[in-house]
């Protein structure tokens, strides 16, 4: 192995590594949002079930 492939391998994980960060990073912003909007179809689908009753 030289230093090339070493340089290109290094470059390779770095990518991979700042694309999963950032992948992840947008996630965990949605995820307020996510909640909030699954708390309320809970809500939404618990109020049909009882007027339905």
């Amino acid at each position: 192995m030289n230093w090339d492939a070493i340089l290109l391998f290094i470059l390779a994980a770095s990518g991979v590594v700042v694309l999963i960060l950032s992948q992840l990073h947008e996630v965990l912003d949605r995820l307020p949002a996510l909640i909030r909007a699954w708390h309320e179809v809970r809500r939404s689908w618990h109020e049909v079930r009882d007027d339905q009753s």
